[in-house]
């Protein structure tokens, strides 16, 4: 995939995606960085520390998050955006989940649109990065974690069904990512099994994303807060490279950019 100056081959070495959340009630760093200057000086940090690509969301997406309109969206994340593109040269993300808020994200400067609904909610998504030649990141989620079958099988069938939807919209193949959601209509357990089976995702042919990052799954295991995560994040990341995870979506990014960089010299024999 093509980012202006910056060209980047899924396979040759896993991608490090830093997390930048510009909002009060975040689970694990809300209220951290909604300042601009704040939020600036985190994602100039994570860049330094090995971060790829910076992920940027304006809304909540815990469980229990209050809701906010557009306008307010766009309040948090337009000017962060936009000194981001004044002071360095980094590959942005939008976690949106808004048509509206993706295009004017797109529009100052942002490379890639991260919706958490896969383009099922708001198709109109998909229709903005078809017009503007946009990398997506397609993520299976769902309002329960109840599942009639193979629950693999039906986060596959979704996240196939995401594609047909942005590639019906335009956007081309070579630029679909997907996401299997971890935490998202699915129960600590079931997160487990996610993790156990993320080949399986990878199969379908198109570069993965994990955002497994102090997840609740992680809290369980350890009995810890989300900022005392980051060791259980790293054991995700180390498992995901294993399988054929190509993006790992992540708060610390030092510390698992490290994790990565020793476990892509193992498994894919580049140091």
């Amino acid at each position: 995939m093509s980012f202006l100056s910056h060209e980047l081959e899924f396979g040759e070495r896993t991608l490090v995606m830093g997390i930048l959340n510009l909002t009060p009630d975040s689970f694990s760093d809300g209220g951290d960085f909604v300042s601009v200057d704040r939020a600036v000086e985190h994602a100039v940090k994570m860049l330094s520390e090995g971060a790829d690509m910076i992920d940027i969301g304006g809304e909540s997406s815990r469980p229990g998050h209050v809701r906010i309109n557009a306008e307010e969206e766009l309040r948090r994340v337009i000017p962060v955006i936009k000194r981001l593109k004044e002071e360095t040269d980094a590959i942005l993300s939008i976690d949106t989940i808004r048509a509206e808020v993706a295009e004017e994200a797109v529009k100052n400067g942002v490379h890639i649109i991260n919706d958490i609904w896969g383009f099922q909610e708001d198709k109109g998504l998909a229709l903005v990065a078809a017009k503007y030649g946009t990398p997506v990141v397609l993520m299976h989620n769902k309002q329960d974690s109840q599942y009639e079958g193979d629950m693999i099988e039906e986060i596959k069938e979704f996240l196939m069904e995401s594609v047909r939807i942005a590639k019906e919209a335009g956007v081309k193949e070579e630029l679909i990512i997907l996401d299997p959601g971890l935490g998202f209509g699915k129960t600590a357990e079931q997160n487990l099994v996610v993790m156990s089976r993320l080949k399986e995702i990878k199969d379908l042919g198109y570069p993965v994303l994990l955002g497994a990052s102090r997840k609740s799954m992680i809290g369980k295991i350890l009995d810890v807060p989300p900022k005392d995560r980051d060791e259980g994040t790293i054991a995700t990341s180390v498992l995901g490279i294993v399988q054929g995870v190509d993006i790992v979506r992540v708060h610390n990014v030092l510390a698992n950019a490290r994790a990565v960089k020793v476990t892509d010299a193992i498994v894919r024999g580049r140091e």
